[in-house]
């Protein structure tokens, strides 16, 4: 029998879990570089983006403000521009944080359904999905009007967001969330990994070891699982 039989799906965390890297950041420094903009663009955006998380502006809030910069930007060149910037990272070692990916790749081969979730959009999260082989991929839900965004997510997907998703799908596919597994590195996963029978903690998240070591969840370590 499969050690994964049992398991209705699992749904993974992407930035610092499946990936060594934060996608929206880089994905943005990338398109800003690819459309010319001058080199000092990406760095005045993240420093605003920085000094607001700082001053204690909700995680959720920041989410929002990231995506403004895509504000007029072309759904279809921001897709284009993604599938160029996954292949520019995958020729750099180190990308993909291969203990989880290896994790992902074991439940997709024994049949479990895997969802990809993340704060990040489609232009970052579909390639890495269509890479992995994702069954499902679900990221902030940018608004699109006449093939532009307009700056603006319908909600982000970031802490209860990410709850609200693993309730989304277990509803819909008829799944039970105490038969699933969840993969997150961060404090803001905790809502994702409480709505599932079985949580893994990725790296070494103060918060998320705490709570690892109080509810017996399984810690993963990307460095000794790579090794």
């Amino acid at each position: 029998m499969s050690e994964h039989e049992g398991v209705d799906a699992a749904f993974f965390d992407v930035d610092e879990t499946l990936i060594s890297v934060k996608s929206m950041f880089r994905f943005l420094e990338f398109y800003l570089d690819s459309r010319g903009e001058p080199a000092g663009a990406y760095r005045v955006i993240r420093d605003r983006l920085g000094d607001l998380a700082a001053s204690g502006v909700p995680r959720e809030e920041v989410n929002r403000a990231y995506y403004r910069c895509y504000a007029g930007e072309s759904a279809e060149r921001l897709a284009a521009a993604g599938h160029a910037w996954l292949k520019a990272e995958l020729a750099e070692p180190g990308f993909l944080v291969d203990g989880v990916v290896a994790e992902h790749e074991e439940l997709r081969r024994a049949g479990v359904p895997t969802v990809l979730v993340s704060g990040s959009f489609y232009a970052c999260l579909d390639p890495i999905g269509a890479l992995l082989g994702a069954s499902e991929v679900h990221g902030a839900p940018v608004i699109v009007r006449r093939g532009r965004l307009t700056g603006e997510i319908d909600h982000p997907v970031i802490g209860e967001g990410k709850a609200h998703v693993v309730r989304a799908v277990t509803r819909l596919r008829g799944l039970d969330p105490a038969r699933c597994v969840a993969y997150g590195d961060h404090a803001s996963d905790l809502p994702m990994l409480d709505a599932v029978g079985t949580a893994v903690v990725v790296g070494a998240d103060p918060e998320l070891r705490r709570r690892a070591d109080h509810r017996g969840w399984r810690v993963l370590d990307p460095a000794a699982a790579a090794a």
